[in-house]
């Protein structure tokens, strides 16, 4: 072995140690973060318990983690549970998917006009700060107290954002880039395929993980404003007959549904980036 090749023979480990340090920093750092996660959700409904059986707070007012128990046991035992958390969750990702697919899709092709682009986006700008809770009246009206009014309502919650992020993220696009494909005389659709939607997609997927929540704030208020069925419509019933441990049971399914809606997003888009690389 010559004096060259010496530091070439030993820098080849170097870097799959580092690596494999690095893993397992992360690794420790996740199982770290869950378990300190898991110990503050632990104390906090020990104390909160211990606090509505001593008196501390009003249990009626507050709740507990036994009667939110004794409110998951009934509502499990008699279906109505399972069933609302199915409504609202075919409510929910309905009108998600509706609206992303659709208002990504928008967004995109106004690339393709500057005109266009010019014309709509100041009016989806004025129709995103309208709150949705006002059109909830007019479309139930329109379509229905039925599940297809919540539809349209996370679908009008979603649609627009993801427009407007899409349409964003092309303006984002290196114009230099968009240039020296057309150099090596690409056209627009091979600029738009080669180059805007794959740079686009960063963009796309953070407008998904916002629309998670959008989509079931939509559904759950059309079930506040008129349903038979949802956890929205569980929520109302619950709260006017101030039974807060039925209350405090909806939100938390509420709550793991969009963290699971989340994750799923999380998952969709490893899976194209891990695609793409």
């Amino acid at each position: 072995m010559t004096v060259r090749e010496a530091p070439a023979a030993f820098a080849g480990p170097v870097p799959g140690r580092r690596q494999r340090r690095r893993i397992d920093r992360t690794t420790t750092e996740s199982i770290t973060a869950t378990a300190l996660q898991v110990i503050v959700i632990v104390v906090t409904l020990a104390v909160w318990e211990v606090a509505a059986e001593r008196g501390w707070i009003n249990g009626r007012l507050f709740g507990s983690p036994a009667g939110i128990a004794n409110s998951f046991s009934r509502t499990w035992s008699d279906g109505s549970l399972v069933a609302d958390t199915v409504t609202t969750m075919l409510e929910t990702l309905g009108g998600f998917v509706l609206g992303t697919l659709l208002g990504t899709t928008f967004g995109l092709l106004l690339w393709y006009s500057r005109l266009a682009a010019r014309v709509l986006e100041p009016l989806a700008v004025a129709f995103n700060g309208v709150p949705k809770i006002a059109l909830g009246p007019l479309i139930i009206i329109w379509i229905g107290s039925g599940a297809a009014s919540k539809v349209v309502l996370a679908f009008v919650s979603t649609a627009v954002v993801a427009l407007l992020a899409a349409y964003g993220a092309t303006k984002e696009i290196d114009i230099d880039l968009v240039r020296l494909l057309r150099s090596f005389g690409a056209n627009r659709l091979q600029t738009f395929t080669k180059l805007i939607l794959p740079g686009s997609l960063p963009w796309i997927f953070s407008a998904m993980r916002i629309n998670v929540g959008f989509a079931l704030v939509g559904a759950v208020v059309g079930e506040f404003i008129s349903s038979q069925r949802g956890l929205g419509h569980s929520i109302f019933i619950a709260g006017n007959l101030f039974d807060l441990n039925t209350v405090w049971l909806g939100v938390i399914v509420l709550s793991l549904a969009a963290a699971m809606m989340y994750s799923a997003v999380g998952w969709l888009e490893s899976l194209i980036m891990k695609g793409r690389s």
